[in-house]
């Protein structure tokens, strides 16, 4: 009789096209299916918390099947452990109730965003944003302060929401840390609109260049549509770094 499963993975995303599984392949839903098919014998689809763009990487995607393996949790981490690529691993893997699922059952994710002011060693340019203009960190701050709380964030969507979901999210956190020259945005929501996190790190840096102000970002939650003043940050900084149940 199949059991659920509930895995966690991390990845590094530059080398896909994304999580969501693609018809010519490439995407991590591919991988990780395809390993699984070669472990269980049959195809099994895989579902994940949500979808991460390409170029964008998760220290913890998660994702839950369904399959008859009753070798344990160990065995099914060692399987995964020697068949995918270096660039996924799979965390943890654990059976859970029938009724889980890893999208539908969660309450929120957390996003992290690196950037670097000025260049960046070979190592840390494939996961960050190099900006080579000076940021005012306190400005950056009081346009974050404008943008926490329960909005209707179309603005700063690239998508238009789901007719089940609609385009109203409630941004817990909206914080900047900075050490040295990296500077880290964490952002925690309910949920996240299609390239949202991309676009509020974009509007900080903008408003952290002097050509958005805290008051003008707040005005752009009031537009029916995505603002053309909001720029999406590129993929590389970003992660999803936890899905919260």
């Amino acid at each position: 009789m199949p059991h659920r499963w509930k895995c966690t993975c991390a990845y590094d995303g530059g080398a896909f096209a994304g999580w969501q599984s693609q018809a010519g392949g490439g995407a991590i839903q591919d991988v990780i299916e395809a390993r699984l098919a070669g472990m269980l014998g049959a195809p099994v689809r895989i579902h994940g918390s949500g979808r991460t763009d390409a170029g964008v990487h998760a220290r913890a995607q998660v994702f839950h099947f369904d399959a008859d393996w009753r070798h344990g949790s160990a065995k099914l981490l060692a399987a995964f452990r020697t068949g995918l690529p270096p660039a996924i691993q799979v965390r943890s893997a654990l059976p859970v109730a029938a009724d889980f699922h890893a999208r539908f059952s969660a309450v929120g994710k957390v996003y992290t965003y690196d950037l670097r002011l000025g260049d960046a060693d070979p190592f840390t340019r494939p996961f960050c944003w190099m900006v080579f203009r000076p940021l005012d960190l306190a400005a950056m701050e009081a346009t974050a302060a404008r943008l926490r709380g329960r909005h209707d964030f179309r603005a700063f969507s690239a998508g238009h929401g789901d007719r089940t979901e609609g385009t109203v999210r409630h941004l817990r956190r909206l914080e900047i840390a900075r050490r040295g020259r990296r500077l880290r945005v964490t952002a925690e929501a309910d949920g996240f609109l299609y390239k949202m996190v991309r676009s509020l790190v974009g509007a900080l840096v903008a408003a952290g260049q002097g050509r958005l102000s805290p008051e003008q970002a707040e005005r752009m939650l009031e537009a029916p549509a995505r603002a053309s003043r909001v720029e999406a940050a590129p993929p590389q900084g970003l992660f999803l770094d936890r899905v919260l149940y």
